[in-house]
């Protein structure tokens, strides 16, 4: 009886061999959940790199960075700081609006360097993820193609540009009436030195009454936020009364004889050479010192074949003469999807721009310190 019984007994072994392997299944899944997660990256996915807010602004309310920050985050960092040291030299009686800054001491941005490493303040996935869904949005079909991000970038630098807009027009407005007269915007000839391609900076004139009243939209004489801006930046601008002062300061500067229009040297000596990369025809110099191409173009823009071309001629190449924010914007968004469309279909997945942060990100990156990354400026 004793040895039926003992043969009817179960056997502890399945249970023990059942036991261990569910233990290890969940220490397995423990694992692959801490080190896949989005949420749990290291601080320092490639030890040997960091990023490092950029300095203030050159240039002040006039300048723009061609650099757009991807990151909102970022971008508002890199505001704090530029407003900071605009305030400093504000407040020593240094500043000058359009001249280059003096480097923020590095105190300053410490806060800021050490919260942007901090994979657990700032996390690059999840900052990532966070922004596809405001950047796929024509159509939201999970894929951001180069249209949407060009967009994203275009919206990004035109707040970073009316922020230093409103700075300025600040500075200017002596009677803090939110707006400025002719004789409130006074700029010597020294604060012209900075090279900013969507603001005309050649130091002769630029501040003239009638590029002012170009800007006055509204004709009351006096610049509100919008028409300063516009000031500021023509090239950005939809007003038809500044683009038609910027082609007459073309003429202007390259109209030798001063007749009021280009004739074909006029033209073939100055804006073709500045518009021939813009142009498909002309992007590849097969013309071996032949000028048919520059008369091509000459031909095309004469309208009324007087063998002239006057600044209303213009207007159709003013834009490569005067590169918009929307060029920029275009160009970083190519830039950007060339480098992380792993799977070259011409836009991003949401993975790739996981698998690929330092590319949204690579202005900021430094090596151990030295040597930045800035693949775009």
């Amino acid at each position: 009886m004793a040895q039926s019984a003992a043969a009817r007994k179960p056997s502890a072994a399945p249970t023990v061999v059942l036991t261990l392997v569910l233990a290890l299944a969940s220490a397995g899944l423990l694992f692959l959940l801490v080190h896949l997660s989005p949420s749990s990256p290291s601080a320092h996915p490639h030890p040997h790199r960091r990023l490092r807010l950029r300095g203030p602004c050159p240039g002040g309310g006039g300048a723009a960075p061609h650099q757009i920050p991807f990151d909102p985050v970022i971008a508002d960092l890199e505001r704090r700081l530029d407003d900071r040291e605009w305030e400093r030299l504000a407040a020593a009686g240094l500043h000058a609006p359009g001249m280059e800054a003096a480097p923020v001491p590095e105190d300053i941005a410490d806060y800021e360097d050490e919260y942007i490493n901090d994979a657990a303040r700032f996390n690059m996935t999840l900052r990532v993820a966070a922004l596809f869904p405001k950047i796929d949005v024509d159509p939201a079909d999970g894929a951001v193609t180069g249209a949407e991000l060009a967009a994203w970038n275009l919206a990004s630098a035109r707040r970073e540009v009316l922020h230093r807009t409103a700075r300025e027009l600040e500075l200017h407005d002596r009677d803090h009436d939110g707006r400025v007269a002719f004789s409130e915007y006074e700029r010597p000839s020294w604060a012209w030195r900075f090279d900013d391609n969507n603001s005309t900076n050649d130091g002769m004139g630029w501040w003239k009454e009638e590029h002012f009243n170009a800007a006055d939209m509204d004709g009351d004489g006096f610049l509100n936020l919008t028409e300063f801006n516009d000031f500021l930046h023509p090239a950005d601008s939809t007003n038809p009364k500044l683009i038609h002062w910027l082609c007459n300061e073309e003429v202007r500067e390259r109209d030798k004889d001063a007749d009021g229009k280009l004739n074909f040297q006029e033209f073939y000596n100055g804006l073709f050479y500045s518009i021939r990369h813009y142009d498909d025809e002309t992007s590849t110099d097969d013309s071996n010192g032949s000028d048919a191409p520059a008369r091509k173009s000459f031909s095309q823009l004469d309208l009324d074949n007087d063998g002239l071309l006057s600044a209303d001629e213009l207007k159709p190449i003013i834009g490569k003469l005067h590169p918009a924010e929307n060029f920029y914007a275009k160009q970083q968004a190519d830039y950007v999807i060339s480098q992380a469309d792993t799977n070259k279909d011409g836009q991003l997945s949401l993975n790739e721009m996981i698998e690929n942060p330092y590319v949204f990100y690579s202005a900021l990156f430094t090596e151990d310190d030295e040597g930045s990354h800035d693949e775009l400026r």
